[in-house]
C-alpha cells in the first residue's frame, strides 16, 4: 500500500522567520517531523511541499523527498492546505505516475508528536476505509460557553447564546470540546479529488495529549519548545 506523508512547509512565516527550519536543540524544526515519519511502519514515501530552497535543503538532508517546488501562487499566508495537497497529487501523478493510496498530512511545527501516534492514526484510517479522514484534536482548556464578545456599546455578550447561563457552570459540567491541534491528519485521496476537501464531512477524531499537541507558532512557543526538548534529553 502506498502511504505518502506530506509535510507542508512554506517559507514565508511572519512571526518566526524561517520557522520550519528554526533551530531546536541543534536540529531544524522540520527534522523532528521527518524523523517521526521515517520510523513509521506504514509510511513509505515522505515528501515535503515547500517553496523554499533552504527548507528543501534541510528536508533532503534528513531523508525526505522534495521532487518539485510549490508555486508561489499557492504558498502565501492566505493559501489553503487543499491547494497545496491537490497540486501535490496532480503533479505526482503527471510527472511520476504516482498515486498514493493514503495521505498522511504532518505539520512541521509539532516536534513532540510521536511515531506511535502517527501509526495509530493511520491504522484508524485503515480500519475505517469509508470515512473521509482522520483529524487529530486536543481537549480545549478554554470552553466556548465561557467566551464573550464586546458589542459597540462596550458590553459583554455570550459568544454562544443559550437559554441557561452556561458560562456560570464549572468546567466539569460542560460538554467536552475539542480543537484542531495541527499535528496529524490522515486523508483518503478520494476526499481531496472528489470532495475537493482535506477533511470531508465524515471525520473520525484522533485525540492527542497536550505534550504531543504542542504547536510552535510564536517566538515564545519556540523558547518553550527548547526548554521542553532539553528536559526530554536530560531524562
Amino acid at each position: 500500500m502506498k502511504v505518502m506523508a506530506i509535510i507542508l512547509a512554506r517559507g514565508g512565516s511572519k512571526r518566526i522567520p524561517n520557522k520550519n527550519i528554526a533551530d531546536l536543540n541543534g536540529k531544524p524544526l522540520i527534522y523532528y517531523t521527518i524523523e517521526a515519519a521515517k520510523k513509521s511502519k506504514h509510511i513509505n514515501y515522505i515528501m515535503v511541499s515547500t517553496d523554499s530552497i533552504p527548507i528543501a535543503y534541510a528536508a533532503r538532508k534528513y531523508g525526505a523527498e522534495v521532487p518539485f517546488f510549490r508555486p508561489d501562487s499557492i504558498s502565501q499566508s492566505y493559501s489553503t492546505e487543499y491547494e497545496a495537497i491537490r497540486f501535490t497529487l496532480d503533479t505526482m501523478k503527471e510527472i511520476y505516475d504516482y498515486k498514493p493510496d493514503l495521505i498522511v498530512k504532518l505539520y512541521p511545527t509539532s516536534p513532540f508528536r510521536t511515531t506511535k501516534s502517527i501509526d495509530q492514526a493511520i491504522q484508524l484510517a485503515l480500519n475505517n476505509p469509508t470515512v473521509d479522514s482522520i483529524r487529530s484534536v486536543k481537549r480545549c482548556k478554554e470552553h466556548p460557553y465561557k467566551m464573550w464578545t464586546i458589542n459597540k456599546r462596550n458590553r459583554l455578550r455570550n459568544l454562544i447564546k443559550t437559554r441557561k447561563e452556561m458560562h456560570t457552570l464549572s468546567y466539569q459540567l460542560l460538554p467536552p470540546v475539542y480543537v484542531n491541534n495541527a499535528s496529524i491528519d490522515v486523508i483518503w485521496p478520494k476526499t481531496v479529488v472528489k470532495k475537493h476537501s482535506v477533511t470531508g464531512t465524515n471525520i473520525i477524531p484522533f485525540v492527542m495529549s497536550d505534550e504531543e499537541s504542542f504547536d510552535i507558532n510564536t517566538p515564545l512557543d519556540l523558547e518553550i519548545a527548547r526548554m521542553l526538548m532539553q528536559k526530554k534529553v536530560k531524562t
